[in-house]
């Protein structure tokens, strides 16, 4: 079950703080909102203490005359639950509310998400402010939808006090009844791991090579994710409750925490937090690295929790904290381009983060739309452009859904397991970004599609729309889901694995089969051998059966054998003892294909085989573009939009063969042109 945010209008706005600023700014701030294009913001997400100054003391009056003035001015509100951030007067008193280190050590008051999720007081007194503040707002005009906390498992996603130690073992007890079956399940028969009480059990704790059991830290991640999931739910629950009329969501998709099992059970639609100068500032090292536009990818990720959503908080300005993360300024019309960059990829409401830069505290650096001085400046001018922008198209857009005919498949199982599992981990983030790379320079959209354990026979019917899945590295491969996947390629549709399919179950133990374990039919092929690829080995080439061109296996490398005659060998390794040995194969399942790939995939690799694949742009026939711009297409019954970002600080040349609508300009388009640096087109092609 999908949900997704539906509104009727666009919202933009921003995130605010009333309780940082002096009450004269307030209604001068609200005013320019007003006159930007903005209709919406949050507040209270950091304010636990002015709704809450002493134990069981609650205070409103200045948050009302806040919400009072936002109500006048036409603004509406999201008011976050403020647990995010446990107020001094808490931590003092109930210390063991507090976040502990693997090692034992207290993590103190003075930064945020400080906490635990298992505590039985913080649960109470998170219940109770919550309950206070929903009961006092329920009914307030300005008031559209609540922000559960802020950004779960941010700062940090691991939790080591007693209590969830304590919370560790009822989750265990709950899910396995017996020690016998927990023992199973961890296989602690090795190295006499064996358990024989539930009070010697757990959660991962300092151990000698900073090796932990790798099945217990598989349902440690698993565990964190639940617990996570049911501290939201408390709060949820009594927003339902108490505040029936407004909605409910979350922002931020973090470690360790299933934000799908999230969405599907406890909100209206997800929210993202969309910073694209990360990837900028920590980019890959891979060929054509993609920099901010690589945040698309994670984007789309957040489109398959809720085709339409919210983006909570949008860059607007350059980021960081007193001692760390040092981004440099957006340069001009990049805060444009990353605005439609969310927009492109399914959001339907926008707020920047910040309206003002804050003068104190550790995000100082954090800037926002405006600066210290609260003087006009080019963050504020080009926020006013989008905004009357946005007034004038944003009916044309909301709503809208992505369309894409590919699809990269993940899953939480071999997330969480790849952090510990070196054999497989690193090689997924290496291939799904080269995948993503070849997509995005092919002027090729992409879903994430999320694998969904005991969701199948739902899931079965979304897949139908997607031509080619490709699923690099599902180390842990359920049976349940190798049956799905089947089912898709006897229906006409492609899988694509790589290297190290389906050798563990859902456990983590590596099964006794052949590899690729339950993918083995389907793929037609067994791996006789195997080998890492690092050290002192040199890189392995590769030839295809049908071109004398050279390519790279890198990483890992699966030796194949073919077990039917349904399958083609289309390449074979020409290097190292498996020189001649097949490297990549294609078998036909009814009306279908699945390929094998022996290795991770770079990009050199997934462009060849993209080219060999049933798909074409979204502008094939009409529109021709360089690479640099991003192609991404929002369509309803009506109408089909399609999206051009140029990410490039040099124009590009667009070539239109047909005529179009360019929506944000209001003017026809043909031929030959140039956009500009760091441009935005939405199209509209003329039949």
């Amino acid at each position: 079950m999908t949900k997704t945010l539906s509104l009727k209008r666009f919202h933009l706005g921003a995130c605010y703080y009333p309780e940082q600023w002096d009450k004269s700014l307030w209604t001068d701030d609200l005013r320019r909102m007003k006159e930007m294009g903005f209709s919406i913001i949050r507040i209270g997400e950091f304010a636990w203490s002015i709704f809450e100054p002493e134990e069981g003391k609650f205070e409103f009056t200045m948050f009302d005359d806040f919400l009072e003035q936002a109500a006048i001015s036409g603004i509406k509100v999201i008011m976050g639950t403020p647990t995010a951030t446990p107020p001094a007067w808490l931590t003092h008193k109930y210390p063991e509310v507090l976040n502990v280190s693997m090692e034992g050590v207290t993590y103190q008051h003075g930064q945020r998400r400080h906490y635990n999720y298992s505590s039985p007081v913080y649960l109470e007194l998170c219940e109770r402010i919550t309950r206070k503040m929903a009961q006092h707002y329920k009914d307030h005009p300005a008031i559209i939808g609540w922000q559960i906390d802020n950004e779960f498992n941010c700062e940090i996603n691991v939790f080591y006090s007693e209590a969830d130690h304590l919370a560790f073992r009822q989750w265990l007890q709950k899910k396995y009844d017996t020690l016998e079956q927990l023992n199973s399940a961890w296989g602690t028969v090795f190295w006499n791991q064996t358990y024989t009480s539930w009070d010697q059990v757990y959660l991962t704790r300092p151990t000698v090579s900073g090796s932990p059991n790798p099945h217990q830290a598989l349902d440690e991640k698993r565990f964190i994710s639940d617990n996570t999931i049911s501290f939201a739910k408390l709060q949820a629950d009594i927003l339902r409750t108490e505040a029936p009329n407004h909605w409910v969501t979350t922002n931020g998709v973090f470690g360790h925490l299933d934000s799908h099992l999230m969405t599907d059970d406890l909100l209206d639609f997800f929210s993202y937090d969309s910073y694209p100068q990360f990837s900028t500032i920590y980019p890959d090292l891979g060929d054509k690295p993609l920099l901010d536009r690589k945040w698309s990818l994670s984007l789309s990720n957040v489109r398959s929790m809720s085709p339409n959503f919210c983006v909570m908080e949008q860059q607007s300005g350059p980021g960081g904290w007193v001692n760390k993360m040092e981004m440099p300024s957006p340069l001009p019309g990049q805060m444009r381009l990353w605005t439609y960059q969310s927009i492109a990829h399914g959001a339907d409401m926008i707020l920047y983060f910040r309206w003002r830069t804050a003068t104190f505290g550790t995000e100082i650096y954090w800037h926002g739309i405006n600066d210290y001085h609260n003087q006009p400046n080019r963050r504020v001018a080009e926020a006013s452009h989008i905004g009357q922008e946005l007034q004038k198209v944003g009916e044309r857009i909301v709503g809208k859904h992505n369309v894409a005919e590919v699809a990269l498949v993940r899953d939480y199982d071999n997330e969480w397991d790849g952090e510990l599992d070196q054999w497989h981990g690193p090689l997924t983030k290496q291939s799904e970004l080269s995948w993503y790379k070849a997509l995005q320079y092919g002027h090729i959209p992409a879903d994430i599609f999320m694998i969904r354990p005991g969701m199948e026979s739902e899931q079965q019917s979304e897949l139908s729309k997607y031509k080619v899945l490709i699923y690099p590295h599902p180390a842990i491969l359920r049976d349940s889901t190798a049956a799905m996947l089947q089912k898709y390629v006897e229906g006409g549709g492609i899988v694509i694995f790589g290297c190290r399919t389906g050798y563990k179950n859902e456990f983590g133990h590596c099964r006794m089969q052949p590899l690729p374990g339950p993918a083995a039919e389907m793929c037609g092929i067994h791996v006789e051998d195997f080998t890492m690829v690092n050290g002192t080995a040199s890189p392995v080439s590769v030839k295809f059966t049908d071109q004398d061109i050279d390519f790279t296996a890198p990483s890992f490398n699966d030796i194949l054998r073919v077990q039917s005659d349904t399958v083609e060998v289309l390449a074979h390794y020409s290097s190292s003892y498996y020189d001649g040995k097949p490297a990549l194969t294609v078998n036909r399942i009814g009306k279908g294909l699945v390929y094998y790939w022996g290795a991770a995939f770079d990009l050199a690799l997934a462009s060849e085989l993209l080219g060999r694949l049933p798909v074409k742009s979204p502008l094939a026939g009409w529109c021709q573009a360089p690479s640099t711009v991003e192609v991404a297409v929002r369509a309803d019954g009506e109408e089909e939009l399609v999206f051009l970002l140029n990410y490039s600080g040099e124009p590009a040349e667009i070539i239109l063969s047909a005529e179009a609508e360019e929506l944000l300009s209001g003017s026809k388009l043909t031929g030959a042109l140039q956009m500009e640096p760091y441009g935005v087109w939405i199209l509209k092609k003329e039949k």
